[in-house]
């Protein structure tokens, strides 16, 4: 018998066919050829089975004869489908059967090709269909193929199992689903295949392979996430929208609650997704709820974690959350309603996230939440405070249609939040808590400046009202860990409080110095001196440089050289009553009062004068450093000594470089770095010296 291989033997055959049946339909002619191929390829395979290539190429040619038939008769997409139905289920039979590991490679192939074609177009018919009875169809080839795929896993091994177990799974829910979906409206046929999704979950009920079970329930899993993805752009439509209210502040309320969101979502066409939300929400809650009992039926399939508790819990809660706010918005409840709504929804989870963090860890039950009366969880406890962060953003924002809507939603969420921090023991939460806290009560100040109709420079003051209190609150809580974020979210209230003023140099001065009197308030405490009094120090020159540049003081040493004689006699006092006390603290702010102000004159000074003077008084700083091993003379006197000696040469400097050869310069660098690197050890030696002798200073 010839060994032609499969190309060859297709090529005689459409040889025969030019010749002896030119006037034959190809397509027939194909489908009738290739079904005798594929028997003669059998035959010649199972006859000679030393041979490796016959039996593929028969499942090869055994693709087509049912396609091509029904392509050529004619038949409707629904018949097409059927065949490729039937030809997938050969293809199964032949991978779970066949002999020899290229046969049901080959098979494989052509089970994942025609199987899935048969899937998309019985979907395809599905979702077309004008009605249940046009439906019908469609779902028999759909759940045909479902129990065919069943029907495989149940005799795969564990990965092909499961791949066949998730077929299963979605066909049934494309089949029943489709039908549903026929008889009811646009809008509810999402809710219709979630539906369907769900009932997958009692496969838990059912004896199938452990592997075809999790299949499926990878297939409800998969239908619960497509339609959440369907529902929660609306969610984050009512959260986002209000942004738009920031660029028309206290505008006029909106009737209704989506006069607040904008147009950006079609809502009449939403309206079932509050639905899809709470379906899921409700599950989840049920199966953190009932876990225990979850567990032991679900045995057989799966064993979840109590992570999975942990997180079903958090999914119920936020879904849940997100339920009622797309609701409010579906059915456009009155303005002040959708804001008492979004108030109390912060209220609850609020409280939630307290009730978790007092009983969470350590509790009755696991940190991942036991029943009732035991833990709620960490998962929980983490989305209700993130969601109680978010809703009260979101619930400010709607809040600035109104100005009586602003003040009572962020007196109320300072209020909230306050009390929250106060009650919760623990201090992650704490420290959120008290930060939002600290933000709402700027946030009010802000407002008030507002009504008040005082311009950003002029309100820059008010807002120091809360950093003010914060810096007490400080004082009282002391070594607290929820001490410092209360204090560094209010000195981000006062950087606010710079930044409006900085278009008017007077009120900056005034800032400046306010802020200084509070830097120096926390620097009352040792555990706050080290950084609060150099930061004093800092904003008490400054604000004394913005206030002499304001009145265009040109002789700022008049004004500086009052203060840096004082400051110094009271910086050698305090070296005398401790010598260990450092250089910076004793010298630093009184010698940086009049050199830095000093300094910054000098250089737009056309005179040389003062340049002279500022010079000689570094130097001699500089040598006095040097002498009696101050760091900050020295390191003080020897900056402003160099800044100011850069300044006086640099117009000789840059007449001599340009009188210069222009490769003279590249050249003198080149010779620099090769006498560094020459005696590169040498000059690291001489760096760790110096750093060294610096350290040792005082």
């Amino acid at each position: 018998m010839s060994t032609a291989s499969p190309a060859a033997r297709a090529g005689d055959v459409y040889a025969i066919h030019a010749v002896a049946a030119p006037d034959a339909d190809g397509l027939t002619f194909t489908a009738v050829a290739s079904a005798v191929l594929a028997a003669l390829w059998a035959a010649y395979g199972l006859a000679l089975g030393k041979l490796h290539l016959p039996l593929p190429a028969a499942v090869f040619f055994v693709q087509w004869p049912l396609l091509l038939g029904a392509w050529a008769a004619g038949a409707p997409a629904i018949v097409v489908g059927w065949a490729l139905l039937v030809t997938a289920v050969v293809d199964g039979a032949i991978a779970l059967w066949g002999k020899g590991l290229g046969v049901r490679v080959t098979a494989g192939i052509g089970l994942a090709v025609m199987g899935s074609a048969a899937l998309l177009v019985g979907l395809g018919e599905s979702l077309t269909a004008g009605g249940p009875l046009g439906a019908l169809l469609p779902g028999t080839l759909l759940l045909t193929a479902a129990v065919a795929a069943l029907a495989g896993a149940w005799r795969t091994p564990d990965g092909y199992a499961q791949v066949g177990g998730a077929v299963a799974g979605l066909a049934a829910v494309a089949a029943v689903g489709g039908v549903l979906r026929a008889a009811v409206p646009g809008t509810w046929q999402v809710p219709v295949y979630l539906l369907c999704g769900l009932a997958l979950l009692f496969v838990v009920r059912v004896r199938l392979p452990r592997s075809a079970g999790r299949g499926v329930l990878l297939a409800a899993g998969a239908v619960v996430a497509g339609a959440l993805v369907w529902a929660l752009p609306p969610v984050a439509a009512v959260l986002l929208g209000p942004v738009q209210l920031v660029a028309e502040v206290w505008a006029g309320a909106p009737d209704g609650f989506r006069g607040a969101l904008g147009a950006s979502m079609p809502w009449s066409e939403m309206v079932a997704a509050p639905v899809v939300l709470a379906v899921v929400a409700g599950g989840l809650g049920a199966a953190f709820r009932w876990w225990p009992a979850l567990v032991r039926v679900a045995a057989p399939l799966i064993t979840p974690g109590a992570k999975v508790r942990g997180a079903a819990g958090a999914g119920a809660l936020g879904l849940g959350w997100g339920t009622l706010l797309l609701a409010a918005a579906t059915l456009d409840v009155p303005y002040p309603v959708a804001v008492a709504l979004e108030t109390v929804l912060v209220a609850g989870l609020l409280a939630v996230a307290v009730r978790g963090a007092d009983r969470g860890a350590g509790g009755a039950g696991s940190a991942e939440g036991a029943g009732p009366g035991g833990g709620i969880g960490a998962a929980v406890r983490v989305s209700a405070l993130v969601g109680a962060v978010g809703g009260a953003v979101s619930m400010g924002l709607l809040s600035l249609a109104s100005e009586a809507a602003t003040y009572a939603v962020f007196g109320a969420l300072a209020l909230l939040f306050t009390g929250a921090a106060l009650r919760t023991r623990a201090v992650v939460e704490q420290a959120v808590l008290a930060v939002a806290a600290v933000v709402w009560g700027t946030v009010l100040t802000g407002c008030a400046a507002r009504s008040l109709g005082l311009a950003p420079h002029e309100a820059a003051p008010l807002l120091l009202v809360v950093p003010a209190v914060t810096v007490g609150l400080g004082a009282r809580l002391r070594r607290h860990p929820v001490a410092l974020p209360v204090e560094l979210t209010g000195a981000l209230g006062a950087l606010v409080a710079v930044g409006l003023a900085v278009g008017r140099a007077p009120f900056l001065a005034l800032v400046l110095a306010l802020c200084g009197v509070l830097a120096a308030g926390a620097a009352v405490r040792p555990e706050r001196r080290p950084v609060a009094g150099y930061l004093a120090a800092v904003l008490f020159v400054a604000a004394t440089w913005v206030r002499l540049a304001a009145s265009e003081v040109s002789v700022p040493e008049a004004y500086t050289l009052p203060v840096t004689v004082p400051a110094l006699v009271v910086g050698v006092l305090r070296r005398r009553k401790d010598p260990g006390a450092s250089s910076w603290t004793a010298y630093g702010p009184g010698l940086a009062a009049t050199l830095l102000p000093s300094l910054a004159v000098a250089w737009t000074d056309p005179d040389w004068l003062r340049p002279l003077l500022l010079g000689v008084a570094a130097l001699v700083i500089t040598l006095l450093g040097a002498k009696y091993r101050l760091q900050a003379l020295l390191l003080l006197g020897g900056a402003v000594l160099a800044l100011d000696t850069l300044h006086e040469l640099a117009p000789y400097v840059v007449q001599v470089a340009g009188a210069l050869p222009r490769w003279l310069p590249p050249a003198l660098a080149g010779l620099l770095l090769l006498a560094v690197g020459a005696t590169y050890e040498q000059r690291l030696r001489d760096a760790r010296r110096l750093k060294d002798v610096l350290g040792r200073m005082r």
